[in-house]
């Protein structure tokens, strides 16, 4: 896809950065992680309005990364890391994670280091539940080597160290096209920190492991029993999100566009609901990606890509984690890989990849639902969306 450079027209339209001592507290910080194929240089911090849900076109910080798709803030907004997907073909032909120091008054980044993921296309990272580890998930898009689950030690410094354990698993091979080999498309932990679930694509399987680093600081995730969670044929799991109580689990299934609903208990998810979210629509209509709940645990947010381009709002049952559809609105866009709900919670903001921009939507939170679009932001492929609180 040939890149149109809008990064200029986005700094020709800007109305000036406030000041960080100077902004208001209706004010956040949004790191915008992309692309760097066309004209994105990596991660961008962002100023952005929670009174207006305006962004401020003009950065506060651009960082020069290679494909820094996916961020992860530390919990204490210390520390970030961004995986570098990098793979064959293309200008860095190796896969790496990048960290990097947030100065806790001014939000400055600052590299600390860059590692080798040991494998091609890193597509996301998670931070175990003691911070003493981080989760990298190799996705590979060619068939060999294929995905891998990468397993780095990380300094109370935001320090990564060399990857210690890898893990990966065979694939499903039911579609000839996408899962001739593991995809592995994120790794998430449980509330209570103990296990570790690994989202394959390519095996239509969640993988889950026990977390033990103090029995095995060299291994520190060991096969679960039950081992595995067995998904539809050719469904193709991409990203797990627990609830607050940590007593359920929604999963977006990319190829299949579906969600599935889960009961959860001690390392064991019980499949409870399937959700559609492209019934009747063409293959082509069904790519399933991000999705978020609301704060206060009422709604659940997913983006289904293809050429549907939908947002789609849920219902969550408080007492079975079970889904009832609201509305499905149109993301004004191009492929919502990611998107965010502002801190205030009266916006989702989203990053459509292939429409190079970032739409900001308001959103009623006492009913969950989407309005007007208030801002499309000219962004190279846009990929990942993080805030920071202001302190």
């Amino acid at each position: 896809m040939k890149m149109r450079n809008f990064w200029p027209l986005l700094i020709a339209g800007s109305v000036g950065a406030m000041g960080v001592q100077a902004a208001p507290v209706d004010n956040y910080e949004l790191l915008v992680g992309s692309y760097t194929a066309g004209q994105s240089q990596g991660i961008y911090r962002l100023n952005f309005d929670s009174r207006t849900g305006q962004i401020d076109a003009k950065p506060l910080q651009v960082v020069k990364s290679a494909n820094p798709s996916w961020l992860t803030v530390s919990k204490d907004q210390h520390h970030l890391f961004a995986v570098n997907e990098n793979g064959p073909g293309q200008a860095d032909p190796v896969g790496r994670v990048s960290s990097y120091a947030i100065d806790p008054k001014t939000h400055q980044l600052s590299l600390i280091n860059q590692v080798q993921t040991l494998g091609n296309e890193p597509t996301h990272s998670s931070i175990s539940g003691d911070a003493s580890h981080l989760f990298v998930s190799n996705y590979s898009v060619a068939e060999d080597p294929g995905g891998t689950l990468v397993v780095l030690p990380l300094g109370s410094d935001g320090t990564l160290k060399s990857v210690v354990q890898m893990s990966s698993h065979p694939a499903s091979r039911v579609n000839p096209e996408r899962q001739m080999s593991a995809h592995v498309h994120s790794v998430v932990s449980s509330s209570d920190g103990h296990y570790v679930f690994s989202n394959d694509l390519g095996a239509d399987k969640i993988f889950v492991y026990r977390f033990d680093p103090k029995a095995n600081p060299e291994r520190p995730l060991t096969a679960a029993k039950p081992a595995f969670v067995q998904l539809p044929p050719g469904s193709g799991p991409r990203h797990l999100l627990f609830s607050a109580d940590g007593k359920h689990a929604w999963l977006t299934m990319e190829m299949s566009a579906q969600v599935a609903v889960f009961d959860y208990k001690d390392g064991e998810l019980e499949q409870t609901q399937l959700v559609d979210l492209a019934a009747g629509l063409p293959t082509s209509g069904k790519a399933a990606a991000a999705l978020h709940a609301s704060v206060d645990g009422k709604f659940l947010y997913v983006s289904n890509r293809g050429t549907a381009n939908q947002l789609l709002v849920f219902a969550i049952d408080p007492a079975t984690g079970h889904l009832k559809e609201l509305q499905r609105r149109s993301v004004d866009g191009d492929h919502p890989r990611e998107f965010s709900l502002d801190p205030s919670g009266k916006f989702v903001l989203i990053a459509n990849q292939k429409s190079n921009q970032i739409v900001v939507i308001e959103r009623n939170a006492k009913t969950g639902l989407l309005g007007k679009t208030v801002q499309k932001l000219p962004m190279d492929a846009p990929s990942d969306l993080k805030f920071l609180l202001r302190q």
